[in-house]
């Protein structure tokens, strides 16, 4: 018993006050056991023994001994009691059981109480742990759910954009250049002789729309009582659709477009006819202004502001037919259309071809007029003003007058002389890319650089050379075979200065030839079969930095040498309409020319529209449909996307390579690649 009694007395608050047991044999509720009691039940709140799997290694009581895991103080405790039992009698024992027992689960329940109340409900009771648990758990499955959101959609909006590019714009693209391609009928045959023909966007499509001079007749039953309809009409660049037509008592001469009024939003169109200016809206065809003059010859020259209204004023030359030496220039407002002063007349010692006018600044700023018929003379823009109205303009910049130029000046006369020569002068053009296909347009923008460069000049029918503005002198002189047609300009080689690209024939065979703008070297030339013929050539500038060249033309004569000829019936091959073809050159392979078309009709005059977003041109012809039995003939205006050209056409090869280390005949696979990653822009 003594034995038992003195194990007894190591029980209270040691071991077993983890439990919250309570020991009658020692002093109950005091204070130091209580913080020790406190200091053991609410051990989770220090985060030591949460895992629940080896000891806790807390202390617990003043003598700092450290408590073993729950399972081994509960076997402690069983073994404890069993002893009780053995060592108190039964009656003891049991009073005493009971008062252990009711002692221990007070006890042990307040101390669970406090723990509950000091870990938050978080490490409390088993129910309210396990919610805790769900809640936690749902909480991270949102979150997780969230960040894999967030991740997702822009990889998903991304693949998405990816695809649009990839698939749905270039089949707008294709439907674009589908749509580019279109043909439409207007109008009389009409011959050979060119119609008036302008580009200019007026629908907003940013694709530049077709404005040409139609002839009609009369649907009369009788031939003796048709008449003819002259009419302007506008065509949608995109769709070929008619977006209005003007009719007029006259035949159009020219079209030009791009002048802007201030409180006129739409682009201003002029149509001219052999004696009435008209101004009309680009866009629906409304008249604007009129005048009404005798003779005109040319078209409308781009001139600055000369009454101070800030819109551009024109500038129109006259040739009366009974006084072929009085050339007239007219001065016209470009906001009204009202004439500004009376006409100024020049008696003209030389006849030929009427030359301009032309504007040309002077690095002094001063403004001149080129013009002439055979000659070409200048004269000063003020003087012009002058002599119209009799006052001096009201812009003080056109006061100016270029010492340099006044000095050729020959016995007091108000004339300075560009070109005075025997042979008489068939073209004169500045020295500008893009001048043959901009000279419709009526943008002071697309004009400012034309009027401050160089000129190319033909005379003599077969010679060719480049004026400097600066001096007036000739740079150089190319002779060759009569030239038929006006000079296209571009960049055949690499220097940075442009060349020119012409056409002339002799003894049934016409020759295309590049000359260096430099020096007047010849750069490249092939040989064809006549045409029947000439239509001016166009120049495109590329991705490359070259220009591509667009000419008409036969058959190439290398590329018959090697073609076995067939015989057949005396007549027939001359019986055979003349076939056309439209060439393409790029001096990337000069042995190589691309045939984009053939046709039998007979173009008569050509253009070429851009299209900026797409990178691609379109070129429009204008032909003569010959009359047959089955059909009366008819004029066709005809729109081609050069892309979608370029990747159906025909290689012809024309010959050996002549250069150094270049392979002589490149193969289909690597022209085809270059010709389709080939971009057309702006000049």
């Amino acid at each position: 018993m003594a034995a038992a009694l003195s194990r007894a007395l190591k029980l209270p608050g040691k071991k077993g006050s983890e439990l919250g047991e309570y020991d009658p044999l020692t002093q109950a509720d005091s204070d130091e056991d209580s913080e020790e009691d406190d200091l053991v039940l609410n051990y989770p709140r220090n985060g030591l023994g949460r895992d629940g799997m080896g000891p806790s290694k807390l202390q617990a009581g003043r003598s700092g001994r450290f408590m073993g895991a729950k399972d081994e103080a509960q076997e402690d405790e069983e073994e404890e009691e069993d002893e009780w039992r053995e060592q108190l009698p039964t009656r003891s024992r049991q009073d005493r059981g009971g008062m252990k027992g009711m002692q221990y689960w007070s006890r042990r329940d307040s101390g669970r109480d406090r723990a509950g109340e000091d870990r938050g409900g978080t490490l409390g009771a088993a129910g309210l742990g396990v919610n805790s648990t769900d809640e936690e758990a749902k909480r991270m499955r949102m979150i997780n759910a969230v960040r894999s959101a967030f991740f997702l959609v822009p990889l998903v909006c991304a693949t998405v954009l990816v695809l649009l590019c990839a698939f749905l714009i270039p089949c707008r693209k294709g439907e674009l250049e589908k749509k580019l391609q279109w043909e439409r009928v207007l109008g009389d045959a009409g011959g050979v002789t060119p119609p008036a023909l302008a580009l200019w966007d007026v629908d907003g499509d940013s694709v530049e729309d077709v404005f040409l001079g139609v002839t009609e007749w009369t649907n009369d039953t009788h031939p003796t009582q048709r008449n003819k309809i002259y009419s302007a009409v506008a065509l949608s660049a995109v769709s070929g659709q008619v977006l209005w037509r003007k009719v007029l008592r006259e035949s159009v001469m020219s079209i030009q477009c791009g002048l802007q009024y201030s409180t006129q939003p739409s682009p201003v169109c002029l149509l001219i006819s052999k004696s009435i200016l008209m101004g009309v809206n680009g866009t629906t065809g409304r008249n604007l202004s009129l005048v009404q003059l005798k003779n005109i010859e040319s078209q409308a020259v781009l001139l600055p502001d000369l009454q101070g209204d800030s819109v551009p004023d024109l500038l129109i030359a006259t040739l009366p037919a009974d006084e072929a030496l009085d050339l007239s220039l007219t001065l016209v407002s470009g906001l009204t259309g009202a004439q500004i002063g009376h006409p100024v007349s020049f008696n003209l010692t030389a006849q030929g071809k009427l030359i301009g006018p032309l504007l040309h600044e002077t690095q002094k700023g001063a403004y001149y007029i080129l013009f002439g018929l055979g000659n070409v003379q200048a004269i000063s823009l003020c003087d012009i003003y002058i002599r119209a109205t009799g006052q001096t303009p009201i812009a003080q910049g056109l006061k100016i007058k270029d010492p340099g130029w006044e000095k050729l000046r020959t016995n007091s006369s108000s004339f300075i002389h560009i070109y005075r020569g025997s042979e008489s002068v068939d073209f004169l053009l500045p020295l500008v890319a893009g001048a043959a296909n901009n000279r419709n347009s009526l943008d002071m923008v697309s004009n400012l650089n034309s009027t401050k460069s160089d000129w190319v000049l033909v005379y003599g029918s077969s010679k060719l050379s480049v004026i400097r503005q600066r001096d007036i002198r000739k740079i150089w002189t190319f002779s060759s075979d009569p030239i038929h047609s006006q000079p296209s300009l571009g960049h055949f080689n690499e220097d940075g200065v442009l060349d020119l690209f012409f056409q002339h024939s002799a003894n049934s065979i016409m020759e295309a030839q590049v000359v260096d703008g430099a020096n007047g070297h010849l750069l490249w030339s092939a040989e064809f079969t006549c045409p029947g013929l000439v239509l001016e050539t166009s120049a495109i500038s590329t991705s490359t930095g070259q220009s591509v060249f667009l000419f008409w033309a036969s058959e190439p004569i290398r590329a018959q040498k090697n073609v076995t000829k067939t015989t057949g019936a005396p007549g027939v091959a001359a019986a055979q309409p003349l076939i056309r073809k439209l060439f393409l050159l790029h001096p990337a392979y000069p042995t190589i020319l691309l045939e984009l078309t053939s046709t039998t009709d007979t173009t008569v005059t050509s253009a070429v529209s851009y299209q900026e977003h797409q990178k691609d041109a379109s070129y429009i012809t204008v032909s003569s449909r010959p009359t047959t039995n089955s059909d009366p003939g008819a004029r066709i205006v005809k729109s081609m996307s050069l892309r979608a050209a370029i990747a159906k056409a025909q290689v012809v090869r024309l010959g050996e390579s002549s250069k150094s280390g270049e392979p002589a005949k490149p193969g289909a696979f690597e022209i085809s690649k270059f010709f389709r990653r080939l971009f057309f822009k702006r000049q």
